[in-house]
């Protein structure tokens, strides 16, 4: 990693796990495997950084936000692969990504298993965060993403949270977002 840790994939340490290595390579990993339109790819920092938004509204705790802002971790290591490709690579490839995040959760103090309740609101956040991604830019259709993620309830999301931004930019924005939530949690 950059800031000089060296991360065992098979045995991850929570010793190994720094945030900066986090943003930075969540900042560079595209979603939709850089399908999408705008002079940048849309990140999965910039992805998370909405899903913890959408948490937010429904969970204030914030441990659970930082477990929304971290809910992708592991592609700071092994990338964004889309669901369907997870799926052709089975059970080894989920074993590793379950590894890496049990360790990021460790690493800040986050259960490795997530109550029922904030690992739903996780989820459905991804999904609306997915469903507007897809429509705004990745070319899909309304009906066509409701197909795949759902229609989105409840408080829609500013369309300016979509818009790709520079990696170093959301490099930043994501660190700070973690500082605040870091911020809150301490006594």
């Amino acid at each position: 990693m950059l800031s000089g840790r060296r991360l065992d994939l098979l045995d991850p340490s929570p010793l190994d796990i720094e945030i900066v290595d986090i943003a930075h390579g969540l900042a560079r990993v595209a979603r939709w495997n850089g399908q999408t339109a705008g002079a940048h790819a849309f990140s999965v920092a910039q992805h998370s950084l909405v899903v913890e938004e959408i948490v937010a509204r429904s969970i204030p705790d914030p441990r659970w936000r930082l477990a929304a802002l971290l809910h992708d971790g592991p592609e700071y290591v092994i990338g964004d692969m889309i669901s369907p490709f997870k799926n052709v690579l089975g059970t080894d490839y989920r074993a590793v990504e379950h590894r890496l995040q049990a360790a990021i959760h460790l690493r800040f103090s986050l259960p490795t298993r997530l109550p029922a309740e904030v690992a739903g609101a996780i989820k459905a956040a991804d999904k609306v965060s997915a469903f507007f991604e897809a429509t705004m830019l990745a070319g899909f259709s309304p009906k066509e993403a409701a197909g795949f993620f759902g229609r989105p309830k409840g408080e829609p999301v500013p369309p300016d949270r979509f818009a790709p931004r520079a990696a170093g930019e959301v490099d930043v924005a994501f660190l700070h977002r973690f500082n605040e939530i870091d911020a809150a949690l301490q006594p």
